[in-house]
């Protein structure tokens, strides 16, 4: 089974997921999308798949974030836009498996996605 985690190197989350998953001898499809940017398809099927709003992907402690002025009640599109302009809002790690996805924050999410 292939599995895609959209990783950011940086990230000791994001690197203790593709630890687990080398250890679990998955298939991997590794993206850092903080050097292969997303696109907008890219963020409205990883939304589709995680089965969230797009507040809901965004790391609100950021700099980045902050400096937007964007709220919580800020529209899905301002969101999603401000995610492709700053790739360090979007949270990980994401791991992908089929049509599903899971952030691994925690960890055991991962695990359970990888179950299902």
């Amino acid at each position: 089974m292939e599995v895609t985690i959209y990783h950011n190197p940086n990230c000791s989350k994001s690197r203790a997921a593709l630890e687990l998953l080398r250890r679990k001898s998955y298939k991997l499809n590794v993206i850092d999308y903080l050097q292969s940017p997303l696109g907008e398809e890219d963020i409205k099927f990883l939304l589709k798949a995680l089965n969230m709003k797009a507040i809901e992907l965004v790391r609100r402690k950021e700099q980045s974030w902050v400096c937007l002025g964007l709220q919580a009640e800020s529209s899905e599109t301002q969101i999603i836009n401000a995610m492709l302009e700053n790739r360090e809002l979007i949270e990980r790690p994401i791991v992908i498996n089929g049509s599903k996805a899971a952030i691994g924050r925690p960890m055991e999410n991962i695990m359970t996605l990888l179950e299902s």
